[in-house]
């Protein structure tokens, strides 16, 4: 991707499965994408440059991939596509899951797929990562145990490792699901005790009796 992204290539769509992913898939759907690379990157080009596009793509591509695989035809397209659609049905045949989200830097995303590996294997979590790898947001995603009501606290460890991963490679706590409930505690380490305490300001100012949406994040 940051080849694409030097080369002012665009893709309409960048999509990224890692080694897990693949294999999860895989045992779901009777296919063999893990055996053929540690990662699965779908590219899609649209638009009145999408030939030219898709070629500069190609050439990029095949000098860092195993294999590339291109078509034009919509039927063969979709054929490539399924495996991402099919992401979250296989994992839910694994188990409970809990899908995460952050981002990085574009230049920092195999860093951080490598360092959500190793946070799985330090806190014996299962976590498989796929990510909307043009703009660097990547959803870790724990597969739990389906008969435990709660987070187990291994996962809760993980998961602070991974925003806190997120943090150390310059990127955000989240890419597009919002801060919620689940991350508000890790909120005032990325914006910092000063705009953590001007925010707070600002929904005093339009809220002074704590009325709106309460309890939540501000």
């Amino acid at each position: 991707m940051s080849a694409l992204t030097a080369a002012h290539v665009e893709p309409a769509m960048a999509e990224l499965l890692d080694g897990p992913v693949l294999a999860a898939v895989d045992a779901a759907q009777n296919t063999e994408l893990r055996s053929r690379g540690g990662a699965l990157l779908l590219l899609q080009c649209d638009g009145r440059a999408a030939e030219a596009e898709a070629e500069a793509a190609v050439r990029l591509l095949r000098k860092h991939g195993a294999s590339v695989e291109t078509t034009t035809d919509p039927v063969e397209a979709d054929r490539l596509l399924t495996a991402r659609r099919l992401v979250l049905p296989s994992l839910e045949r694994l188990g409970r899951v809990l899908i995460e989200d952050i981002a990085v830097p574009r230049a920092e995303l195999a860093p951080a797929v490598r360092e959500i590996a190793v946070i799985a294997e330090r806190h014996d979590v299962r976590i498989f990562t796929f990510a909307h790898a043009a703009d660097g947001n990547l959803h870790p995603i724990l597969v739990l145990d389906p008969d435990s009501p709660d987070v187990p606290e291994a996962a809760w460890r993980a998961a602070s490792d991974i925003f806190t991963t997120a943090l150390r490679l310059g990127g955000t706590l989240t890419g597009e699901h919002g801060v919620g409930t689940l991350k508000r505690r890790w909120l005032a380490e990325e914006l910092g005790a000063e705009q953590h305490a001007l925010q707070r300001r600002v929904k005093a100012a339009f809220d002074p009796h704590h009325i709106l949406n309460p309890g939540k994040a501000l």
